[in-house]
């Protein structure tokens, strides 16, 4: 029996392939982790809470065919305030904030590792 230091090992004959499903093609899959990466002042926060406001209010996203439905978001932010910041461009954009959950890092930080997530 394995412990859980030892690795398993997987051969790629041994997986079934699934085609994706996308919230927005070809930028954002479903069921998915997305990062967006880039320099300070690029508009990175503003353009992904447009995009959060979007889908928690169930608008379409650009050159989409069709809107996907109000939804709710998880967002993870390592570098703006949620207060002076990330709710007052949700606010401006028009988004459901009921839909945002934002993930509280005051007493855990967030790794790979992470195994459960509970929703307060």
């Amino acid at each position: 029996m394995a412990d859980k230091e030892t690795l398993k090992l997987i051969r790629m004959n041994e997986v079934e392939a699934k085609e994706i499903k996308w919230l927005w093609y070809p930028y954002i899959p479903f069921g998915k982790i997305t990062v967006i990466q880039g320099d300070p002042r690029d508009g990175k926060t503003t353009a992904v809470l447009a995009v959060a406001a979007a889908v928690t209010t169930g608008a379409a996203l650009p050159e989409s065919v069709a809107a996907a439905g109000p939804m709710s978001v998880i967002f993870q932010t390592a570098e703006d305030g949620l207060g002076d910041t990330v709710k007052l461009r949700l606010v401006q954009s028009g988004a459901d904030c009921g839909r945002m959950i934002v993930i509280d890092e005051s007493e855990k930080e967030l790794s790979l590792s992470v195994i459960s997530m509970s929703l307060v």
